[in-house]
């Protein structure tokens, strides 16, 4: 690469590339290292690295977010901001069939199998690039709004073995927006804080700290019964998300909510047996008949916040 031109062995000429940065000057890059790659639609890329200095850093925003994750809508923040899962996979299925169907038809060897695979891998690859621009704009402004972004920390890999939700959480793209997180972060210097996964942030009352024992999925509202408030489900956790965020990055601990109670920590919560209803012990009458006495003791986890910070 050299003058603006790029050059391969055994090539006749330069090749021709189209440039996606009109402001920068090619004729301008040194490249270090110039990486040719060929995608399974036919397309032709080249990847330059070239040495730069570190970008500098936002002005302090003076906000933070807590992000839940989900599949009926992206993100929902704090804030009360819902950003809309676009499904770009289920918006494609259709054609995406149909190009598999004629896959399926053609004969192994042939110039039409080879032409509908094209379709496939072509169908596949505008998918690919609309939810990369999607994930790519919605953690950028993120980034941009907030000095502090807490997120869970999710199973992708164990949830998607789950076969009624797989596609629908694999389209999502958790991961991939988690990365980018992560990098984008700490190029601007701003910080990210994953909290652990089994902190049972759908479940607890943003308000008073109230817990329920359960709460099915297919829930989305739901009545606190011990200070009455009424939860969104996501906006809910997303509250909570911050509150354990901002523990985590203050002291490690808890942090006080509005209210006559604290909201439990983010700590692992491992199943134990309740204990409450077990007999202790039996204390005799004077006429010899034995009744047991019941004790009223829960059984609730407490510990040290596992909780990591990546900056």
């Amino acid at each position: 690469m050299r003058g603006g031109e790029l050059r391969l062995a055994k090539t006749a000429g330069p090749l021709r590339f189209t440039w996606s940065w009109p402001e920068v000057d090619v004729a301008a890059l040194d490249p270090t290292m110039v990486v040719v790659s060929r995608e399974p639609d036919g397309r032709w890329y080249v990847t330059f690295a070239i040495q730069d200095g570190a970008p500098e850093p936002l002005e302090p925003a003076g906000h933070a977010v807590g992000v839940d994750l989900g599949v009926t809508d992206f993100a929902v923040t704090s804030d009360g901001e819902k950003i809309a899962n676009p499904r770009h996979l289920a918006r494609k299925a259709r054609n995406l069939a149909r190009y598999q169907r004629r896959l399926a038809r053609c004969r192994k060897g042939s110039a039409n199998r080879a032409k509908a695979k094209m379709k496939v891998a072509r169908a596949h690859r505008k998918v690919r690039n609309a939810r990369r621009d999607f994930l790519h704009r919605a953690s950028t402004r993120l980034v941009r709004e907030n000095d502090v972004i807490v997120i869970e920390d999710l199973n992708v890999s164990g949830m998607v073995r789950n076969r009624h939700l797989a596609r629908a959480i694999s389209d999502c793209g958790w991961g991939e927006f988690r990365r980018q997180l992560e990098y984008k972060c700490e190029r601007y210097g701003r910080d990210l804080v994953v909290i652990d996964r089994w902190y049972p942030s759908s479940k607890t009352c943003s308000a008073c700290g109230h817990r329920l024992a359960g709460l099915s999925l297919g829930t989305r509202q739901w009545a606190c019964p011990s200070c009455g408030a009424r939860h969104d489900r996501d906006l809910n956790a997303a509250k909570n998300i911050l509150a354990a965020g901002q523990a985590v990055a203050a002291c490690g601990a808890g942090v006080r909510h509005p209210g006559p109670s604290r909201v439990r920590p983010a700590v692992k919560q491992e199943p134990r047996p309740v204990t409450a209803g077990i007999p202790s012990f039996r204390a005799r009458s004077s006429q010899g008949s034995a009744r047991p006495f019941r004790s009223g003791t829960t059984g609730i986890t407490e510990g040290l916040c596992p909780v990591f910070r990546l900056t």
